[in-house]
């Protein structure tokens, strides 16, 4: 189901387009019984706001919602692996519309800089 667009989209927020293209990838939003689940596209904005700001969740902005529904919606994808099956939709649909160069897009280890104390581990016992 895809929702109407906020009456005014704020820097950071997703687009009617972004919004169009992931609102499928994430699963069915809650029917409007009982207690009302807050919808899927608030949610991800505030997701956004928290991943852009760095803040913590708790100072998340009343706009978003509550924020340990925010929160909670976060790390329940998480472990179900929804931000993966997102990701792996989206690299699916950007490849078959030649938008990525595999030669070019992709993670080396050898430029992800580690921890200085992650080198070594305790010798002997």
């Amino acid at each position: 189901m895809i929702l109407p667009p906020p009456k005014k989209v704020r820097r950071g927020e997703l687009s009617e387009a972004q919004w169009n293209r992931l609102a499928p990838l994430l699963p069915p939003q809650k029917p409007n019984t009982g207690c009302p689940a807050k919808d899927h596209r608030t949610v991800m904005n505030g997701i956004l706001w928290i991943l852009r700001t760095g803040a913590p969740w708790r100072d998340l902005p009343e706009r978003y919602g509550v924020w340990s529904t925010v929160s909670g919606r976060f790390y329940h994808w998480r472990r179900i692996g929804r931000w993966q099956q997102v990701l792996s939709a989206l690299q699916l649909e950007a490849d078959a519309e030649g938008k990525l160069n595999w030669d070019i897009h992709f993670v080396d280890g050898s430029v992800i800089r580690a921890h200085q104390h992650a080198a070594g581990a305790k010798r002997g016992s």
